[in-house]
């Protein structure tokens, strides 16, 4: 018979192992972490490219519920990311609740029985209630390039980053200058003996305002807790503030271009390069980078950047759209992930056997960016329309948690066996991200980004700021859910017993 829990949650990164943490908060201690790979981290594990780190700042890309006064750097970089997470993990107790290895094939909803049943790599279980936390950034995208299959030097995307592949005095092709990009390529342009950077649109990149976190700080950080909330208010306020220009006014964005024009020009003579680097789009359209060393390093002598994509790959000869033909080593891609087409949308299915990717074939929606009409007690941390684009998406986790917790109550006061979201309630609150997203930078910046599906839609950037989804996520709104009663159990037929006669 397969194992039973009240909650599956699926991932360990910060969404899986805030909602653990939460559990345990909340007196809920029957429940499992379904994690595919050997080690907690999520997207913090998966990256490990050199130079990667945040581009937010470390007090507030942390858990307010687990601060920490060492962090090193105001943004800090992968390997300290990752291990505060393994000390989150351990300080709460929640390694015992992990199943490594566990990658879920499948999750389907028992209609009968009112539980999810979900097949792993290592077995089966059923759980009344799935928090699936597996994050838009876990899913690496790939571009379909013809010959590449045939290629003998090393081919990778930046999140599977091959470090048996030594990249010293090798001809490297970048493809892509999104996030991680313009993050390895300064990391890797003093080693090797060139480096072709292949760019479709150019990225705004902003001056990066990072320094080492000195001894005193860190001192006073762990004596004074207080000084290292105040810190973290302080950064979030700033953010706040920001929101505006993103969701209300993007022509307030134009004074910011020009900050990122006078970077770029500090680093970059060349006119003609300038132009090439120069985006047509209004800036935080696409999302803005950081960096100090990214312009710096293209203006390098081993380093071309070729404004046009890879069309096809012949042999060891990578071929641009205009024909341009370069001999690489190694091809890396920095293409992005799957956001708007999430894979285990094919690995869930509800209510009538329907899968989340067909239910969603319209585009995204789930009510609050947490719950789906028809996949009753199925809850998303980083869901529909909860993506950031100047703050830390750990405040928007907090908030979903805090939903999920709620939910949770939800049930043990009404004694349902599920909640299953009113369609009512999702297409209304969908409409109303529609509506307010229409206005932002995102839609109206003349920019094809991330944030929006192929059919145009944004369904991954929240329009607001991060306090506004708090309140939205404080309590569950009963009206917005169908009650799912718990099955009815028929007794057992008692067999007959002869009494002999006395």
């Amino acid at each position: 018979m397969a194992e039973h829990v009240r909650v599956a949650v699926i991932g360990s990164g910060f969404g899986g192992l805030g909602a653990a943490v939460r559990l345990r908060r909340e007196g809920i201690t029957d429940f499992v972490i379904l994690e595919r790979a050997g080690s907690v981290g999520g997207t913090w594990r998966d990256n490990s490219y050199p130079g990667c780190a945040c581009d937010v700042p470390s007090h507030l890309y942390s858990f307010s519920f687990a601060p920490n006064a060492d962090w090193p750097r105001t943004f800090s970089g992968q390997p300290h990311i990752r291990a505060y997470l393994e000390r989150v993990t351990d300080t709460f107790g929640l390694r015992p609740h992990l199943r490594f290895d566990s990658e879920v094939l499948q999750a389907s909803w028992d209609d009968e029985a009112k539980h999810w049943h979900i097949r792993t790599t290592q077995g089966d279980l059923t759980a009344d209630v799935v928090v699936s936390a597996t994050g838009p950034l876990s899913d690496p995208k790939l571009p379909d390039i013809p010959g590449l299959d045939t290629f003998p030097g090393a081919v990778f995307h930046s999140s599977r980053w091959d470090h048996d592949f030594d990249i010293k005095d090798k001809r490297i092709a970048m493809v892509g200058t999104g996030a991680s990009a313009i993050q390895i390529v300064p990391s890797i342009q003093p080693q090797v003996k060139s480096l072709t950077v292949l760019q479709r649109t150019p990225p705004w990149v902003m001056p990066r305002m990072d320094r080492g976190i000195n001894k005193a700080e860190r001192w006073l950080h762990g004596t004074v807790p207080g000084t290292a909330k105040a810190r973290r208010g302080l950064l979030w306020l700033i953010r706040e503030f920001q929101v505006g220009a993103f969701v209300k006014r993007p022509q307030l964005m134009k004074a910011t271009e020009q900050i990122a024009k006078n970077h770029m020009r500090r680093a970059i003579k060349d006119p003609v390069m300038r132009a090439k680097l120069t985006p047509d789009y209004t800036i935080g359209c696409k999302r803005i980078l950081l960096s100090n060393d990214y312009y710096p390093a293209l203006a390098q002598p081993n380093t071309e950047v070729v404004t046009s994509a890879l069309k096809e790959v012949r042999g060891s000869t990578i071929v641009t759209s205009d024909g341009t033909e370069r001999e690489v080593d190694a091809i890396v891609f920095g293409t992005g992930f799957h956001v708007t087409d999430m894979p285990i949308g094919d690995r869930i299915t509800g209510v009538g056997g329907r899968s989340l990717a067909e239910h969603w074939k319209d585009g995204m929606a789930a009510l609050r960016g947490t719950t789906i009409d028809g996949f009753p007690n199925l809850l998303l941390i980083i869901g529909p329309n909860t993506g950031l684009g100047n703050s830390s998406m750990i405040l928007m986790i907090e908030s979903s948690i805090n939903y999920v917790a709620d939910y949770l109550r939800t049930l043990e006061r009404t004694g349902a066996a599920a909640l299953d979201a009113k369609p009512t309630a999702v297409r209304a609150w969908n409409a109303e991200m529609q509506r307010r997203t229409a206005r932002t930078v995102w839609n109206t910046g003349g920019c094809k980004s991330w944030y929006l599906d192929a059919e145009g839609r944004n369904t991954t950037a929240w329009p607001g700021t991060t306090a506004e989804f708090r309140r939205a996520t404080r309590e569950l709104k009963l009206a917005e859910y169908d009650l799912v009663p718990a099955p009815v159990r028929t007794a057992e037929p008692v067999e007959p017993v002869e009494v002999p006669a006395s």
